[in-house]
């Protein structure tokens, strides 16, 4: 929680408190659960000090001055206390004062956006900004008019909170309360367990309430028994009235199972292609392997037209087509044989090939890969676009070549990162 002038506020809460465990009473001992608030200043992940603490309240944001704020850390802090088995809840700062105004524009903004379920707490933490034009010789404090226009200003956010599913609930410090709060009014429309209020006796390490030190307070369900739950600073809270189970029917939330680490993928298996293209009435040129810069870096024969070609991969398996010029698209081939120029080769002898086109299948359990490609025409002097498999992979074309431009290279690689 934020806290202002906590040095000075602390001993006014010393003198303010009553001394006597009596007045805890004995549905006030009933749960006794601890637990912590947390705001951004904790970090993302934050949801107990100890593995002991059953709930934490995170702060979603809050108004200020007219203005809303967010906290980035609440939906990380939430989801990790479920997760944790730990209860989760929510509060907001609501420096509104007595505006009703940005008293609705808080709640508008805000309860819609609760992560929390319905039932759980949702608190105003109302500790500054309160209307006050009374100065008493050592600070303002509230008419009996303000105070009553505070109060309503609170019971508004309240009652809009309880009117959406959860439970409403003021936090403050007594002195602030006593000074600017008719805080009767609250319990008397909320019920006993609405408050939750802070109150420290010093500020060392405490992990356990003291509760000769608990506040002489009516409807108090939560108290902020510490800010220094932990050495570093963290607030400390124990639940008197079983409020903290609102929203859980009485359980806590059941922990995520530990995910079993995924399996780390295995390394591709390196896949050859060879590929041969046949000169239009001419003969075969040279098998290829993979795809390399220079003239054996691909199939075909620069400035001129082809008219069969054939494909073989190894691991895996590749069907493949050509589009000529005067036939179109042919039948797909799965076959690779430069001799068997019915079943063995994408192509028709003595018509010119404008387009290829390709899909490679990897062996069941290994690595997907792909066919990347792309191919060169007679009348261009660069390689055209890369293509991916028959199109099915976005951001590639889905052919090689160009209808119309007889296609004289053709470079091919299997890969599962489109490298050549």
């Amino acid at each position: 929680m934020r806290k202002l002038n906590k040095l000075r506020w602390v001993v006014a809460i010393a003198a303010a408190f009553f001394v006597g465990l009596t007045l805890v009473t004995a549905t006030q001992a009933a749960t006794r659960d601890q637990g912590i608030d947390a705001a951004i200043y904790q970090g993302k992940n934050t949801y107990h000090a100890y593995s002991t603490d059953k709930f934490m309240i995170s702060q979603i944001g809050g108004s200020q001055g007219g203005g809303i704020y967010t906290q980035n850390t609440y939906h990380s802090q939430v989801q990790s206390a479920m997760s944790h088995g730990v209860r989760a809840h929510t509060y907001l700062w609501y420096g509104i004062g007595d505006n009703l105004i940005n008293a609705q524009a808080c709640m508008d903004y805000f309860l819609p956006r609760i992560e929390t379920p319905k039932g759980s707490i949702v608190a105003l933490d109302y500790e500054d900004g309160a209307r006050a034009s009374y100065w008493n010789g050592v600070e303002y404090v509230s008419t009996l008019a303000e105070k009553e226009s505070n109060t309503k200003a609170i019971i508004y956010g309240m009652q809009r909170i309880k009117d959406a599913g959860y439970t409403p609930m003021y936090y403050s410090y007594k002195p602030y309360t006593d000074k600017h709060v008719n805080y009767q009014e609250i319990v008397n429309r909320f019920g006993d367990k609405c408050i939750w209020i802070a109150g420290y006796p010093d500020y060392q390490v405490r992990n356990k309430p003291l509760y000769s030190f608990f506040p002489s307070m009516n409807g108090v369900g939560m108290w902020q028994f510490t800010s220094t739950y932990v050495a570093d600073g963290l607030d400390g809270n124990v639940d008197l009235t079983g409020v903290t189970n609102n929203g859980y029917n009485g359980k806590q939330p059941a922990p995520k199972p530990t995910p079993k680490p995924t399996p780390k993928p295995k390394p591709a298996k390196k896949v050859d292609v060879t590929y041969a293209m046949h000169q239009r009435n001419g003969q075969w040129l040279s098998p290829i392997e993979n795809a390399g810069s220079g003239a054996n870096g691909f199939a075909g024969m620069p400035y001129s037209a082809h008219d069969m070609l054939y494909i073989k991969v190894n691991p895996g398996s590749l069907k493949y087509r050509v589009h000529t010029q005067e036939d179109g698209w042919l039948p797909w081939v799965t076959k690779a044989n430069k001799n068997d120029t019915i079943n063995g080769v994408a192509g028709i002898k003595g018509h010119t090939i404008d387009g290829v086109q390709m899909y490679y299948t990897t062996p069941k359990g290994e690595t997907y890969q792909q066919a990347y490609y792309h191919s060169q025409t007679t009348q261009r002097a660069n390689y055209l676009g890369t293509c991916a498999d028959n199109g099915s992979v976005a951001g590639y074309d889905s052919w090689a070549g160009m209808y119309g431009e007889p296609l004289d290279r053709l470079q091919i690689s299997i890969n599962n990162s489109s490298n050549f």
